[in-house]
């Protein structure tokens, strides 16, 4: 959105004024994540790719955001986003 404003053309005699306004584009899922079958106690990465590698994204489990911890690890490179699970149990499908 920094190149929106007002742009303006000078002869030096006259002047003509254009407003420019940019439209963000919505974040999509260029990559989705995909199911994963994983055993009691292991680790696993669920890992996702968006289409702007300047976004944030939020991961949830249940529509509970989940946070930083020793058993949640989060992750994001550019438009790669992977949430990292550790010492999984049943609770964790």
């Amino acid at each position: 959105q920094k190149d929106a404003g007002d742009y303006i053309c000078d002869s030096g005699d006259e002047q003509t004024v254009a407003s420019l306004v940019v439209k963000a584009l919505p974040v999509v899922f260029t990559q989705p994540l995909q199911n994963q079958q994983a055993e009691e106690g292991g680790t696993i990465t669920l890992s996702c790719e968006i289409s702007k590698s300047s976004a944030a994204v939020q991961w949830k489990k249940a529509g509970t955001v989940l946070r930083p911890s020793e058993k949640y690890k989060m992750h994001q490179a550019g438009s790669v986003a992977e949430l990292t699970i550790r010492n999984l149990s049943g609770a964790d499908a």
